[in-house]
């Protein structure tokens, strides 16, 4: 099994040396281990350029909810966005970590900038923009966890439906059924799992790896998508 030794950001992507291996080789496997995590990334350059994006952040960024993408830089959806941005930008450059809390309305979006290298021991500084995870319902690992527990479709629905945050009578709605019935299945969601409590089970849930369902189709991004493509 291949292993990675060194790995470097820098000029537009990935770059690194494994064992039984070739440097593009190298690039190809990163490249689509970030598109399998359920978080979008970007790694920009000290220019605030966009080196590079995975898929969940293309998604992010063809969608325009929140973010935008203008020229290669990352731009807010409203101005007051971009000042956060460029804020964390720069004091990520300046070697020191931020969280940025963009919110619109019923949308929120947080984002971590994270320096990859600090602003003395490289020329070309970059920063690794870490966006928030999606929604738990939407993480393929819990619907492996739910097979792996023998759970039943409908006992899977009732455990996702606990994970969207409803309650039992909200489920019983949506489903068309009685709430004893429901609660039922919240027993035997708990019996199967091993879990004594819903919220033990919501923080087992929670705790999943964060798997991206499935590769969405991503509108381009006109100015510059074949920059960010790689798949």
């Amino acid at each position: 099994m291949w292993q990675v030794n060194e790995v470097m950001w820098g000029n537009g992507g990935a770059s690194g040396r494994i064992e039984g291996g070739t440097p593009s080789m190298a690039n190809a496997m990163l490249l689509r281990m970030l598109d399998e995590i359920d978080y979008g990334v970007l790694v920009m350059d000290e220019r605030g350029r966009i080196q590079h994006s995975n898929h969940l952040a293309r998604h992010e960024l063809a969608s325009a909810r929140m973010l935008v993408s203008r020229g290669s830089g990352l731009l807010g959806s409203l101005p007051e966005h971009t000042v956060q941005i460029q804020q964390g930008l720069d004091l990520a450059l300046k070697g020191q970590r931020k969280l940025v809390l963009l919110e619109d309305g019923d949308h929120e979006l947080s984002l971590a900038f994270i320096p990859l290298s600090h602003p003395l021991e490289s020329e070309s500084p970059t920063v690794l923009v870490l966006m928030q995870r999606q929604s738990t319902c939407d993480n393929l690992a819990v619907r492996m966890f739910a097979r792996s527990k023998g759970l039943s479709p409908s006992e899977e629905a009732v455990m996702i439906g606990l994970c969207r945050g409803l309650g039992v009578p909200e489920i019983a709605r949506e489903h068309g059924v009685a709430e004893s019935t429901v609660r039922s299945q919240v027993k035997s969601l708990r019996e199967k799992t091993g879990c004594c409590s819903i919220r033990k089970l919501m923080q087992r849930v929670n705790s999943l790896p964060p798997v991206v369902p499935a590769l969405r189709i991503i509108t381009p991004i006109t100015h510059n998508s074949a920059d960010f493509a790689h798949i």
